[in-house]
């Protein structure tokens, strides 16, 4: 699987579980809502800092992102 659309999907699977919708946690992380949108669908490559940000976000190791989201 491409690492862009698997950091994607744990971005996306983290946030549903905690039941929050893009454009909130964008506004946390500094993102916009459309660039969340990018990333969940494995859109851009995200730095070492930003995807350092969504797990600070999300309160979890950055490893969380490159686990088997199924």
């Amino acid at each position: 699987m491409d690492i862009r659309r698997l950091v994607g999907l744990n971005v996306a699977r983290l946030r549903k579980e905690r039941e929050l919708k893009q454009e909130p946690l964008a506004e946390v992380a500094g993102f916009t809502q459309s660039y969340l949108s990018q990333i969940e669908n494995g859109r851009v490559n995200l730095t070492l800092l930003r995807l350092n940000d969504l797990a600070e976000c999300f309160q979890v190791s950055p490893i969380e992102f490159f686990k088997d989201p199924n």
